[in-house]
């Protein structure tokens, strides 16, 4: 399992900032490829400037469902609205956040 950093609440990758039934993903970023709950998580922990996925990196496994563990590529994730795993739904307006995380 993936260390998942940010002001984690709970053992599915909820945070201080998006805590519902749903926010149960923790991405890896591109710039430090570490996994937090949401960008508001990496950009208060670090110091560095947050970075997109390129699209040419679609196949990169940087997504960690917070139920069961399991990675999912970004492509996989872009297309999806539960786990592929474990079927567990995802947050819906976590796409209004894509453009912060990849390049779409």
């Amino acid at each position: 399992m993936k260390v998942v950093k940010g002001r984690v609440i709970d053992t599915e990758t909820r945070c201080v900032h998006y805590s519902t039934v749903v926010d149960v993903v923790a991405i890896q970023f591109a710039c430090c490829h570490d996994f937090y709950p949401c960008y508001k998580c990496h950009d208060e922990a670090v110091e560095h400037v947050r970075t997109q996925w390129s699209k040419t990196a679609f196949e990169q496994q940087a997504i960690m469902c917070g139920v069961c563990k399991e990675l999912l590529t970004i492509h996989q994730y872009l297309n999806a609205d539960q786990c592929p795993h474990c079927y567990v739904a995802f947050n819906p307006n976590c796409s209004l956040h894509n453009h912060l995380y990849f390049d779409c």
